[in-house]
């Protein structure tokens, strides 16, 4: 009996991609589709507890307020990323930004300016680069500016490490640069226990952050313990008119 070689699946060669390609939801559908992708990453990857009714859903009351931003394979079409946007007008709807569920952050608020909050933002794992990062940022610039917005909050995520080490170690160093002056700091709702540790190197920091923070966003205060999906979050703050001169110098280089 001869017996035919077997082929290697086609799951194991490396699949064509195309360059992502960005846009807003359109219908419930496209929605939904954001969601099932937050769940997917949140919970199956994340394991975080997440309150929903819909399984499979990771949605809130929040979502019928925001601009959802999807990111998608221009070759395949498949949902890589999304975003979503809460300006104020949305969220003076919903009854307050979710940052405020978080953080006292009246003082921010304060600021003169049209506010608008990023937030629920993920990467499919396959698509976690500079690429898909860059395309979400392309989205939200293009937000900013039609929308004349003059400041961008949200919340970002740190891992906690063992009993928090970790993101107590993250924040300490992360201060001494980022931090905010103190009129403009924020107060966390359950804040993260306060330890006497040096700051350390031998991390990476989360790839959200990390574009925060190179596009000129600061840190508002102390971080929030989010017990939920296991984290520590920090008030981010980022002046729009900073967000605009670094994103257009950066393309217009791309283009150069």
């Amino acid at each position: 009996m001869n017996v035919q070689p077997q082929r290697r699946q086609s799951v194991d060669r490396p699949q064509p991609r195309g360059l992502p390609q960005v846009d807003f939801a359109r219908s419930r559908a496209e929605v939904r589709a954001a969601q099932a992708l937050r769940h997917d990453i949140f919970v199956g990857e994340m394991g975080a507890r997440l309150h929903n009714e819909i399984p499979g859903l990771d949605h809130d009351y929040l979502d019928p307020h925001c601009h959802h931003l999807l990111v998608r394979d221009g070759l395949t079409g498949q949902l890589i990323g999304c975003t979503r946007i809460l300006t104020g007008e949305g969220a003076r709807k919903a009854g307050g930004f979710y940052s405020q569920g978080e953080f006292e952050i009246e003082s921010v608020l304060a600021l003169p300016g049209r506010f608008a909050e990023i937030g629920r933002t993920c990467v499919h794992r396959d698509y976690r680069n500079g690429a898909t990062i860059t395309a979400l940022w392309s989205g939200i610039a293009d937000f900013v500016a039609a929308r004349r917005i003059d400041y961008l909050i949200g919340c970002a995520s740190i891992p906690l490490g063992e009993d928090g080490s970790m993101a107590q170690a993250i924040f300490s160093e992360l201060a001494l640069r980022y931090l905010t002056p103190e009129n403009l700091r924020v107060q966390p709702r359950i804040p993260l226990l306060r330890r006497d540790i040096l700051a350390c190197g031998g991390y990476s920091l989360p790839p959200l952050l990390k574009a925060y923070l190179r596009i000129g966003a600061q840190i508002c205060g102390d971080p929030f313990l989010d017990e939920d999906f296991g984290v520590a979050d920090v008030f981010i703050l980022l002046s729009t008119r900073q967000l605009a001169r670094r994103y257009a110098r950066h393309f217009l280089e791309r283009t150069a």
